[in-house]
Protein backbone atom coordinates (compact mmCIF):
# COMPACT_ATOMS: atom_id res chain seq x y z
CA UNK A 1 0.00 0.00 0.00
CA UNK A 2 1.59 3.16 -1.06
CA UNK A 3 -0.05 6.51 -0.31
CA UNK A 4 1.70 8.76 -2.11
CA UNK A 5 -0.66 7.83 -4.91
CA UNK A 6 -2.51 10.22 -3.87
CA UNK A 7 -1.78 13.89 -4.51
CA UNK A 8 -2.68 15.20 -1.10
CA UNK A 9 0.26 13.08 0.48
CA UNK A 10 2.57 14.98 -1.90
CA UNK A 11 2.53 17.36 0.40
CA UNK A 12 4.21 15.88 3.51
CA UNK A 13 7.79 14.86 4.09
CA UNK A 14 9.08 11.30 3.20
CA UNK A 15 9.59 11.62 7.05
CA UNK A 16 6.28 12.49 7.48
CA UNK A 17 5.52 9.59 5.43
CA UNK A 18 7.04 7.05 7.17
CA UNK A 19 5.14 7.88 9.80
CA UNK A 20 1.51 6.90 8.17
CA UNK A 21 0.00 3.66 9.29
CA UNK A 22 -3.85 4.23 7.93
CA UNK A 23 -5.31 6.89 5.98
CA UNK A 24 -8.55 8.39 4.27
CA UNK A 25 -8.55 10.79 1.32
CA UNK A 26 -11.84 12.21 0.94
CA UNK A 27 -14.01 15.16 -0.12
CA UNK A 28 -15.50 16.45 -3.17
CA UNK A 29 -12.84 16.87 -4.92
CA UNK A 30 -10.56 14.39 -3.28
CA UNK A 31 -8.70 17.53 -1.64
CA UNK A 32 -9.36 16.49 2.62
CA UNK A 33 -7.21 13.71 4.13
CA UNK A 34 -7.16 12.12 7.42
CA UNK A 35 -4.15 10.02 8.65
CA UNK A 36 -3.00 8.16 11.50
CA UNK A 37 0.66 7.37 12.60
CA UNK A 38 2.35 4.37 14.19
CA UNK A 39 2.08 6.47 17.93
CA UNK A 40 -2.28 6.72 17.22
CA UNK A 41 -2.00 10.24 16.47
CA UNK A 42 -4.30 11.75 14.09
CA UNK A 43 -3.35 14.19 11.60
CA UNK A 44 -5.27 15.92 9.36
CA UNK A 45 -4.69 18.14 6.02
CA UNK A 46 -6.38 19.70 2.99
CA UNK A 47 -8.96 22.06 2.14
CA UNK A 48 -11.38 21.82 4.84
CA UNK A 49 -14.81 21.97 3.21
CA UNK A 50 -17.39 22.23 5.71
CA UNK A 51 -15.16 22.27 8.18
CA UNK A 52 -14.73 18.74 7.76
CA UNK A 53 -10.88 18.34 8.98
CA UNK A 54 -12.24 18.94 12.32
CA UNK A 55 -9.84 21.58 13.37
CA UNK A 56 -11.99 23.88 15.22
CA UNK A 57 -12.23 26.45 12.18
CA UNK A 58 -12.84 26.32 8.21
CA UNK A 59 -9.22 27.33 7.24
CA UNK A 60 -7.56 24.80 4.31
CA UNK A 61 -4.23 23.83 5.43
CA UNK A 62 -1.24 22.44 3.51
CA UNK A 63 0.54 21.18 6.30
CA UNK A 64 -0.51 18.44 8.23
CA UNK A 65 -2.16 19.41 11.79
CA UNK A 66 -2.98 16.99 15.14
CA UNK A 67 -5.97 16.44 16.17
CA UNK A 68 -6.10 15.54 19.98
CA UNK A 69 -9.00 13.50 20.65
CA UNK A 70 -8.31 10.08 20.49
CA UNK A 71 -5.76 10.01 23.67
CA UNK A 72 -3.32 6.77 22.59
CA UNK A 73 -6.57 5.06 21.16
CA UNK A 74 -6.67 3.18 17.78
CA UNK A 75 -9.12 3.65 14.76
CA UNK A 76 -11.47 1.40 13.74
CA UNK A 77 -13.40 2.46 10.89
CA UNK A 78 -13.68 5.78 9.17
CA UNK A 79 -16.09 7.04 6.45
CA UNK A 80 -17.16 10.21 5.18
CA UNK A 81 -20.08 11.68 3.51
CA UNK A 82 -20.67 14.36 0.50
CA UNK A 83 -20.78 17.64 2.76
CA UNK A 84 -18.44 16.37 3.77
CA UNK A 85 -19.03 14.86 7.43
CA UNK A 86 -16.74 12.42 8.78
CA UNK A 87 -17.48 9.60 11.52
CA UNK A 88 -14.78 7.66 13.63
CA UNK A 89 -14.98 4.80 15.62
CA UNK A 90 -11.94 3.86 17.89
CA UNK A 91 -11.01 -0.04 18.86
CA UNK A 92 -12.56 0.71 21.99
CA UNK A 93 -16.45 1.30 20.58
CA UNK A 94 -16.54 5.01 20.88
CA UNK A 95 -18.13 6.83 17.67
CA UNK A 96 -16.89 10.66 16.77
CA UNK A 97 -18.28 12.94 14.49
CA UNK A 98 -17.22 16.16 12.55
CA UNK A 99 -18.19 18.19 9.61
CA UNK A 100 -21.19 18.94 7.48
CA UNK A 101 -24.25 18.80 9.68
CA UNK A 102 -27.10 20.45 7.87
CA UNK A 103 -29.52 17.35 8.42
CA UNK A 104 -27.86 16.12 11.73
CA UNK A 105 -25.71 13.30 10.12
CA UNK A 106 -23.42 13.95 12.56
CA UNK A 107 -25.98 12.29 15.30
CA UNK A 108 -25.91 15.23 18.12
CA UNK A 109 -29.24 16.53 17.92
CA UNK A 110 -27.97 19.60 15.99
CA UNK A 111 -27.95 20.67 12.50
CA UNK A 112 -24.96 23.17 13.60
CA UNK A 113 -21.92 22.46 11.48
CA UNK A 114 -19.21 20.35 13.51
CA UNK A 115 -16.12 22.35 13.78
CA UNK A 116 -14.13 19.64 16.19
CA UNK A 117 -14.43 16.02 16.46
CA UNK A 118 -17.66 15.20 19.20
CA UNK A 119 -18.29 11.55 20.97
CA UNK A 120 -21.82 10.36 20.07
CA UNK A 121 -23.19 8.93 22.58
CA UNK A 122 -27.50 9.55 22.27
CA UNK A 123 -28.90 5.78 22.14
CA UNK A 124 -25.23 4.15 22.12
CA UNK A 125 -24.71 4.35 25.79
CA UNK A 126 -23.10 0.77 26.84
CA UNK A 127 -22.59 -0.10 22.76
CA UNK A 128 -19.30 -0.56 21.19
CA UNK A 129 -19.22 0.57 17.92
CA UNK A 130 -17.09 -1.73 15.51
CA UNK A 131 -17.43 -0.30 11.90
CA UNK A 132 -19.09 3.18 10.59
CA UNK A 133 -20.24 3.96 7.06
CA UNK A 134 -21.31 7.16 5.58
CA UNK A 135 -23.78 8.19 2.72
CA UNK A 136 -24.50 11.89 0.99
CA UNK A 137 -25.59 13.01 3.68
CA UNK A 138 -26.88 10.52 6.33
CA UNK A 139 -24.76 7.94 8.55
CA UNK A 140 -24.58 4.38 9.98
CA UNK A 141 -23.02 2.51 12.78
CA UNK A 142 -22.58 -1.19 13.30
CA UNK A 143 -22.33 -2.22 17.08
CA UNK A 144 -20.32 -5.46 18.62
CA UNK A 145 -23.03 -7.35 19.27
CA UNK A 146 -24.16 -6.83 15.80
CA UNK A 147 -26.75 -4.33 15.95
CA UNK A 148 -27.09 -1.58 13.43
CA UNK A 149 -27.87 2.38 13.69
CA UNK A 150 -28.76 4.88 11.77
CA UNK A 151 -29.25 8.72 11.95
CA UNK A 152 -29.02 11.84 9.53
CA UNK A 153 -31.22 12.93 6.19
CA UNK A 154 -33.88 10.29 5.80
CA UNK A 155 -35.65 12.19 2.30
CA UNK A 156 -35.86 8.12 0.81
CA UNK A 157 -35.85 6.56 3.69
CA UNK A 158 -32.48 5.58 4.20
CA UNK A 159 -32.97 5.70 7.98
CA UNK A 160 -34.88 2.50 7.72
CA UNK A 161 -37.43 4.35 10.60
CA UNK A 162 -40.63 3.52 8.63
CA UNK A 163 -40.98 7.31 7.94
CA UNK A 164 -38.65 10.22 5.84
CA UNK A 165 -38.58 12.78 8.48
CA UNK A 166 -34.95 13.18 9.21
CA UNK A 167 -33.19 11.58 12.65
CA UNK A 168 -30.56 13.86 14.87
CA UNK A 169 -29.85 10.94 16.85
CA UNK A 170 -28.55 7.61 16.02
CA UNK A 171 -31.66 5.41 16.06
CA UNK A 172 -31.52 0.92 15.73
CA UNK A 173 -32.77 -0.20 12.79
CA UNK A 174 -35.26 -2.86 13.24
CA UNK A 175 -38.02 -3.72 11.46
CA UNK A 176 -36.52 -7.35 9.51
CA UNK A 177 -33.19 -6.99 11.01
CA UNK A 178 -34.88 -7.24 14.36
CA UNK A 179 -32.71 -10.20 16.52
CA UNK A 180 -30.62 -11.00 13.30
CA UNK A 181 -26.75 -10.35 13.77
CA UNK A 182 -25.26 -7.68 11.11
CA UNK A 183 -21.90 -8.35 10.16
CA UNK A 184 -21.71 -5.20 7.84
CA UNK A 185 -22.77 -2.27 6.68
CA UNK A 186 -22.44 0.19 3.52
CA UNK A 187 -24.01 3.18 2.09
CA UNK A 188 -24.93 4.46 -1.11
CA UNK A 189 -25.63 8.12 -1.77
CA UNK A 190 -29.06 7.62 -0.33
CA UNK A 191 -29.52 3.66 0.19
CA UNK A 192 -28.53 1.68 2.65
CA UNK A 193 -27.47 -1.84 3.12
CA UNK A 194 -26.61 -4.31 5.75
CA UNK A 195 -25.13 -7.94 5.56
CA UNK A 196 -26.16 -10.57 8.08
CA UNK A 197 -23.68 -13.16 9.53
CA UNK A 198 -25.70 -15.92 8.30
CA UNK A 199 -24.54 -14.46 4.47
CA UNK A 200 -28.14 -12.85 3.83
CA UNK A 201 -28.40 -8.76 2.63
CA UNK A 202 -30.73 -6.49 3.39
CA UNK A 203 -31.57 -2.84 1.57
CA UNK A 204 -33.83 0.70 2.23
CA UNK A 205 -33.55 3.91 1.09
CA UNK A 206 -33.76 5.11 -2.29
CA UNK A 207 -34.12 2.26 -5.13
CA UNK A 208 -34.96 4.63 -8.23
CA UNK A 209 -32.09 2.94 -9.71
CA UNK A 210 -32.80 -0.94 -8.50
CA UNK A 211 -29.62 -0.06 -5.65
CA UNK A 212 -31.17 -2.10 -3.39
CA UNK A 213 -31.92 -5.16 -5.55
CA UNK A 214 -35.34 -6.35 -4.84
CA UNK A 215 -36.45 -6.38 -8.23
CA UNK A 216 -37.87 -3.30 -8.37
CA UNK A 217 -37.47 0.38 -8.11
CA UNK A 218 -39.90 1.52 -4.88
CA UNK A 219 -37.97 3.29 -2.56
CA UNK A 220 -37.94 1.46 1.04
CA UNK A 221 -38.81 2.89 4.55
CA UNK A 222 -37.72 -0.23 6.42
CA UNK A 223 -34.88 -2.79 5.75
CA UNK A 224 -36.08 -5.40 3.11
CA UNK A 225 -34.05 -8.74 1.99
CA UNK A 226 -32.63 -8.68 -1.03
CA UNK A 227 -34.59 -12.25 -2.05
CA UNK A 228 -32.84 -12.64 -5.17
CA UNK A 229 -29.63 -13.48 -3.22
CA UNK A 230 -31.21 -16.78 -1.03
CA UNK A 231 -29.45 -19.57 -0.70
CA UNK A 232 -26.25 -17.76 -1.17
CA UNK A 233 -23.89 -16.81 1.67
CA UNK A 234 -22.31 -13.52 0.68
CA UNK A 235 -19.35 -12.58 2.94
CA UNK A 236 -18.73 -8.80 1.66
CA UNK A 237 -21.01 -6.10 0.05
CA UNK A 238 -20.00 -2.48 -0.83
CA UNK A 239 -21.68 0.52 -2.47
CA UNK A 240 -20.99 2.64 -5.16
CA UNK A 241 -23.11 5.86 -6.19
CA UNK A 242 -26.25 3.96 -6.48
CA UNK A 243 -24.69 0.36 -7.30
CA UNK A 244 -23.86 -2.14 -5.65
CA UNK A 245 -21.28 -5.41 -5.23
CA UNK A 246 -21.90 -8.04 -3.42
CA UNK A 247 -19.29 -11.35 -3.43
CA UNK A 248 -20.37 -14.58 -1.80
CA UNK A 249 -18.21 -17.04 0.17
CA UNK A 250 -17.15 -19.23 -3.22
CA UNK A 251 -15.91 -16.00 -4.62
CA UNK A 252 -18.68 -15.11 -7.07
CA UNK A 253 -19.97 -11.80 -7.87
CA UNK A 254 -22.91 -10.11 -7.91
CA UNK A 255 -23.78 -6.57 -9.05
CA UNK A 256 -26.85 -4.23 -9.37
CA UNK A 257 -28.24 -0.90 -9.77
CA UNK A 258 -27.33 2.47 -11.77
CA UNK A 259 -25.10 1.37 -14.80
CA UNK A 260 -25.21 4.88 -16.63
CA UNK A 261 -21.41 4.30 -17.01
CA UNK A 262 -21.24 0.54 -17.01
CA UNK A 263 -20.46 0.06 -13.52
CA UNK A 264 -22.04 -3.28 -12.93
CA UNK A 265 -19.91 -4.79 -15.47
CA UNK A 266 -22.64 -6.45 -17.29
CA UNK A 267 -20.96 -5.40 -21.16
CA UNK A 268 -24.31 -3.00 -21.56
CA UNK A 269 -25.30 -0.10 -19.67
CA UNK A 270 -29.01 -0.82 -18.37
CA UNK A 271 -29.87 -0.73 -15.01
CA UNK A 272 -30.39 -3.96 -12.94
CA UNK A 273 -33.22 -4.08 -9.92
CA UNK A 274 -31.77 -7.31 -9.10
CA UNK A 275 -28.40 -9.33 -8.86
CA UNK A 276 -26.76 -10.39 -11.66
CA UNK A 277 -23.56 -12.72 -11.82
CA UNK A 278 -20.47 -10.97 -13.27
CA UNK A 279 -16.72 -11.99 -14.01
CA UNK A 280 -18.43 -15.48 -14.16
CA UNK A 281 -15.38 -16.26 -16.91
CA UNK A 282 -13.00 -15.01 -13.90
CA UNK A 283 -11.01 -17.02 -11.85
CA UNK A 284 -11.99 -16.87 -7.94
CA UNK A 285 -12.93 -13.18 -6.56
CA UNK A 286 -11.60 -12.32 -3.10
CA UNK A 287 -12.12 -8.55 -2.58
CA UNK A 288 -14.83 -6.05 -4.22
CA UNK A 289 -14.39 -2.25 -3.78
CA UNK A 290 -17.15 0.55 -4.20
CA UNK A 291 -17.66 4.27 -3.04
CA UNK A 292 -20.85 6.66 -2.71
CA UNK A 293 -19.08 8.98 -3.92
CA UNK A 294 -17.81 7.83 -7.70
CA UNK A 295 -19.26 5.17 -10.48
CA UNK A 296 -16.05 3.17 -10.13
CA UNK A 297 -15.81 -0.49 -9.37
CA UNK A 298 -12.97 -2.57 -8.39
CA UNK A 299 -12.18 -6.64 -7.53
CA UNK A 300 -9.22 -8.40 -6.87
CA UNK A 301 -8.84 -12.38 -7.85
CA UNK A 302 -6.95 -15.34 -5.98
CA UNK A 303 -3.66 -14.78 -7.82
CA UNK A 304 -3.80 -11.15 -6.89
CA UNK A 305 -5.08 -9.46 -10.56
CA UNK A 306 -7.56 -6.31 -9.75
CA UNK A 307 -9.90 -5.71 -12.89
CA UNK A 308 -11.90 -2.06 -12.58
CA UNK A 309 -15.21 -1.06 -14.80
CA UNK A 310 -17.36 1.92 -14.69
CA UNK A 311 -16.38 5.97 -14.69
CA UNK A 312 -12.62 5.10 -15.20
CA UNK A 313 -10.64 8.70 -15.62
CA UNK A 314 -14.04 9.71 -17.28
CA UNK A 315 -14.33 6.57 -19.38
CA UNK A 316 -17.10 4.41 -19.28
CA UNK A 317 -16.09 0.79 -18.63
CA UNK A 318 -18.93 -1.50 -19.01
CA UNK A 319 -17.03 -4.90 -18.76
CA UNK A 320 -14.32 -5.67 -16.05
CA UNK A 321 -10.81 -4.72 -17.14
CA UNK A 322 -7.85 -6.23 -15.99
CA UNK A 323 -4.80 -3.66 -14.89
CA UNK A 324 -1.47 -3.88 -13.97
CA UNK A 325 -2.31 -2.80 -10.43
CA UNK A 326 -1.58 -4.81 -6.98
CA UNK A 327 -4.77 -3.77 -5.26
CA UNK A 328 -8.06 -2.29 -5.22
CA UNK A 329 -7.21 0.85 -3.71
CA UNK A 330 -4.90 2.19 -6.48
CA UNK A 331 -7.96 1.98 -8.72
CA UNK A 332 -9.20 4.69 -6.94
CA UNK A 333 -6.25 6.63 -6.70
CA UNK A 334 -5.43 6.47 -10.45
CA UNK A 335 -9.17 6.25 -12.23
CA UNK A 336 -12.11 7.18 -9.89
CA UNK A 337 -13.42 10.60 -10.09
CA UNK A 338 -13.17 12.01 -7.35
CA UNK A 339 -10.28 9.85 -6.94
CA UNK A 340 -11.10 9.46 -2.84
CA UNK A 341 -10.38 6.00 -0.83
CA UNK A 342 -12.90 3.73 -0.55
CA UNK A 343 -12.11 2.79 2.86
CA UNK A 344 -9.62 3.22 5.32
CA UNK A 345 -6.48 2.39 3.93
CA UNK A 346 -4.09 0.59 6.16
CA UNK A 347 -0.02 0.79 5.17
CA UNK A 348 0.60 -2.23 8.24
CA UNK A 349 2.05 -4.39 6.54
CA UNK A 350 2.46 -9.02 7.45
CA UNK A 351 5.53 -10.46 7.05
CA UNK A 352 4.86 -12.00 4.06
CA UNK A 353 7.30 -11.29 1.19
CA UNK A 354 6.39 -12.07 -2.72
CA UNK A 355 9.84 -13.38 -4.57
CA UNK A 356 10.70 -10.07 -5.92
CA UNK A 357 10.42 -8.29 -2.33
CA UNK A 358 12.84 -11.08 -1.26
CA UNK A 359 15.40 -11.20 -3.67
CA UNK A 360 15.52 -7.23 -3.39
CA UNK A 361 15.82 -7.44 0.29
CA UNK A 362 18.44 -9.66 0.35
CA UNK A 363 20.95 -7.71 -2.36
CA UNK A 364 24.24 -6.96 -0.80
CA UNK A 365 23.51 -8.79 2.25
CA UNK A 366 26.35 -10.00 3.99
CA UNK A 367 24.62 -12.53 6.29
CA UNK A 368 22.96 -14.84 3.57
CA UNK A 369 25.59 -14.22 0.97
CA UNK A 370 27.56 -16.71 -0.73
CA UNK A 371 29.79 -14.26 -2.91
CA UNK A 372 31.68 -11.16 -3.20
CA UNK A 373 32.72 -8.39 -5.75
CA UNK A 374 35.57 -5.87 -5.13
CA UNK A 375 35.13 -2.89 -6.73
CA UNK A 376 37.11 0.16 -6.23
CA UNK A 377 38.42 -1.44 -3.11
CA UNK A 378 34.53 -2.01 -1.76
CA UNK A 379 32.50 -5.13 -1.14
CA UNK A 380 29.34 -6.01 -3.23
CA UNK A 381 27.44 -9.22 -1.62
CA UNK A 382 25.57 -11.52 -3.74
CA UNK A 383 24.00 -14.71 -4.21
CA UNK A 384 25.52 -17.21 -6.90
CA UNK A 385 22.20 -18.93 -7.83
CA UNK A 386 20.71 -15.67 -8.65
CA UNK A 387 23.51 -14.46 -10.71
CA UNK A 388 23.17 -17.38 -12.47
CA UNK A 389 19.47 -17.53 -13.05
CA UNK A 390 19.54 -14.21 -14.13
CA UNK A 391 22.73 -13.50 -16.09
CA UNK A 392 23.70 -15.49 -18.91
CA UNK A 393 27.40 -13.92 -18.73
CA UNK A 394 27.38 -15.38 -15.23
CA UNK A 395 26.15 -18.35 -16.18
CA UNK A 396 29.00 -18.89 -18.69
CA UNK A 397 31.34 -18.03 -15.96
CA UNK A 398 30.21 -20.29 -13.14
CA UNK A 399 30.22 -22.93 -15.57
CA UNK A 400 33.10 -22.65 -16.90
CA UNK A 401 35.27 -21.50 -14.38
CA UNK A 402 33.95 -21.58 -11.14
CA UNK A 403 35.25 -24.62 -8.82
CA UNK A 404 33.45 -24.75 -4.85
CA UNK A 405 37.25 -24.21 -3.74
CA UNK A 406 38.29 -21.17 -5.34
CA UNK A 407 38.11 -18.05 -3.65
CA UNK A 408 34.41 -15.99 -3.00
CA UNK A 409 35.70 -12.88 -4.08
CA UNK A 410 36.04 -11.93 -7.80
CA UNK A 411 38.03 -9.01 -8.56
CA UNK A 412 36.41 -5.94 -11.11
CA UNK A 413 38.64 -3.85 -12.48
CA UNK A 414 36.88 -2.81 -15.39
CA UNK A 415 34.13 -0.60 -13.97
CA UNK A 416 33.57 1.77 -11.20
CA UNK A 417 31.91 0.60 -7.66
CA UNK A 418 28.31 2.96 -9.04
CA UNK A 419 28.10 1.25 -12.11
CA UNK A 420 28.85 -2.83 -11.20
CA UNK A 421 26.81 -2.23 -8.40
CA UNK A 422 24.21 -0.73 -10.13
CA UNK A 423 24.54 -3.86 -12.87
CA UNK A 424 24.56 -6.52 -9.91
CA UNK A 425 21.24 -4.71 -7.92
CA UNK A 426 19.69 -4.68 -11.81
CA UNK A 427 19.51 -8.07 -11.55
CA UNK A 428 18.10 -8.27 -7.95
CA UNK A 429 15.19 -6.02 -8.60
CA UNK A 430 15.05 -5.55 -12.40
CA UNK A 431 15.60 -1.45 -11.80
CA UNK A 432 18.11 1.21 -12.37
CA UNK A 433 18.67 4.68 -10.55
CA UNK A 434 21.38 6.36 -11.96
CA UNK A 435 22.86 9.29 -12.99
CA UNK A 436 22.40 10.35 -16.93
CA UNK A 437 26.56 10.30 -17.00
CA UNK A 438 27.05 6.94 -14.48
CA UNK A 439 24.38 4.97 -17.02
CA UNK A 440 26.88 5.91 -19.88
CA UNK A 441 28.95 3.30 -17.88
CA UNK A 442 26.39 0.91 -17.19
CA UNK A 443 25.68 0.98 -20.60
CA UNK A 444 29.07 -0.24 -21.54
CA UNK A 445 28.76 -3.06 -18.87
CA UNK A 446 25.07 -4.33 -20.64
CA UNK A 447 26.93 -4.04 -24.28
CA UNK A 448 29.29 -6.21 -22.68
CA UNK A 449 27.76 -8.21 -20.79
CA UNK A 450 24.98 -8.43 -23.80
CA UNK A 451 22.33 -7.19 -21.69
CA UNK A 452 19.82 -6.01 -23.70
CA UNK A 453 16.74 -4.74 -21.50
CA UNK A 454 19.63 -2.74 -19.69
CA UNK A 455 20.85 -1.49 -22.42
CA UNK A 456 17.60 0.22 -23.28
CA UNK A 457 16.85 1.18 -19.50
CA UNK A 458 20.26 3.01 -19.07
CA UNK A 459 19.24 4.37 -22.78
CA UNK A 460 15.86 6.18 -21.41
CA UNK A 461 17.90 7.17 -18.34
CA UNK A 462 20.08 9.32 -20.54
CA UNK A 463 17.81 10.23 -23.04
CA UNK A 464 15.93 11.92 -19.90
CA UNK A 465 18.35 13.40 -18.27
CA UNK A 466 20.38 14.85 -21.06
CA UNK A 467 21.18 18.86 -20.86
CA UNK A 468 23.25 21.18 -22.71
CA UNK A 469 26.23 20.47 -20.89
CA UNK A 470 26.66 16.33 -21.36
CA UNK A 471 24.85 16.40 -24.76
CA UNK A 472 28.00 16.29 -26.36
CA UNK A 473 29.24 13.87 -23.52
CA UNK A 474 26.16 12.03 -24.20
CA UNK A 475 26.36 11.80 -27.72
CA UNK A 476 29.80 10.59 -27.75
CA UNK A 477 29.30 7.63 -25.83
CA UNK A 478 25.97 6.54 -27.71
CA UNK A 479 28.23 6.92 -30.97
CA UNK A 480 31.31 4.69 -28.62
CA UNK A 481 28.62 2.00 -27.96
CA UNK A 482 26.96 1.20 -30.94
CA UNK A 483 23.32 2.81 -29.58
CA UNK A 484 22.35 3.61 -33.07
CA UNK A 485 18.47 5.32 -31.09
CA UNK A 486 20.57 6.91 -28.43
CA UNK A 487 23.05 8.48 -31.30
CA UNK A 488 20.10 9.71 -33.05
CA UNK A 489 18.30 11.15 -30.14
CA UNK A 490 21.68 12.82 -28.78
CA UNK A 491 22.54 14.17 -32.27
CA UNK A 492 18.86 15.90 -32.83
CA UNK A 493 19.91 17.46 -29.47
CA UNK A 494 22.55 18.72 -30.24
CA UNK A 495 21.56 20.50 -33.75
CA UNK A 496 18.37 21.50 -31.79
CA UNK A 497 20.29 23.21 -29.17
CA UNK A 498 23.65 23.86 -31.76
CA UNK A 499 24.78 27.08 -30.10
CA UNK A 500 24.75 26.50 -27.03
CA UNK A 501 25.96 23.31 -27.19
CA UNK A 502 29.29 24.19 -29.34
CA UNK A 503 30.39 26.15 -26.27
CA UNK A 504 30.54 23.94 -23.52
CA UNK A 505 33.91 22.02 -22.44
CA UNK A 506 32.61 18.81 -23.46
CA UNK A 507 32.08 19.77 -27.12
CA UNK A 508 35.78 21.05 -27.74
CA UNK A 509 37.02 18.17 -25.57
CA UNK A 510 36.26 15.64 -27.73
CA UNK A 511 38.48 13.95 -30.53
CA UNK A 512 38.98 15.97 -34.09
CA UNK A 513 37.62 12.96 -35.94
CA UNK A 514 34.11 12.75 -34.31
CA UNK A 515 34.10 16.54 -34.43
CA UNK A 516 34.59 16.70 -38.13
CA UNK A 517 32.12 13.61 -38.23
CA UNK A 518 29.50 15.67 -35.90
CA UNK A 519 30.02 18.95 -38.32
CA UNK A 520 29.62 17.23 -41.74
CA UNK A 521 26.51 15.38 -40.17
CA UNK A 522 25.04 18.79 -38.98
CA UNK A 523 25.68 20.29 -42.47
CA UNK A 524 24.05 17.60 -44.28
CA UNK A 525 20.74 18.39 -41.79
CA UNK A 526 20.73 22.29 -42.90
CA UNK A 527 22.06 22.90 -39.36
CA UNK A 528 24.12 26.20 -40.40
CA UNK A 529 21.95 28.05 -43.00
CA UNK A 530 21.19 31.09 -43.00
Amino acid sequence: MDVSKWPLFYLLSAQELATVRQACVFGTTANEAIYITHGNEVFVLGLNCSSCLGTGDSLSSVMPKKLDFLRGKKVASVSYGSGPHVLLATDDGHLFAWGHNGYSQLGNGSTNPGLSPVLITANLQNKKVKEVSCGSHHSMALTLDGEVFAWGYNNCGQIGSGSTANQPYPRKVTGCLQGKNASGITCGQTSSMALVDNGEVYGWGYNGNGQLGIGNNGNQLTPCRVAALQGMCIQQIVSGYGHCLALTDKGLLYAWGANTYGQLGTGTKSNHLSPVHIMADKERVVEVAACHSTHTSAAKTQSGQVFMWGQCRGQSIVLPHLTHLTNTDDVFACFATPSVMWRLMSMEQDDFLTVAEALRKEFDSPETADLKFSVDGKYIHVHKAVLKIRCEHFRSMFRSQWTEDQQEVIEIGQFSYPVYRSFLQFLYTDTVDLSPEDAIGLLDLATSYCENRLKRLCQQIIKRGITVENAFTLLSAAIRYDAEDLEEFCFRFCINHLTRVTQTEAFWQVDGAMLKEFISKASRCGAFKN
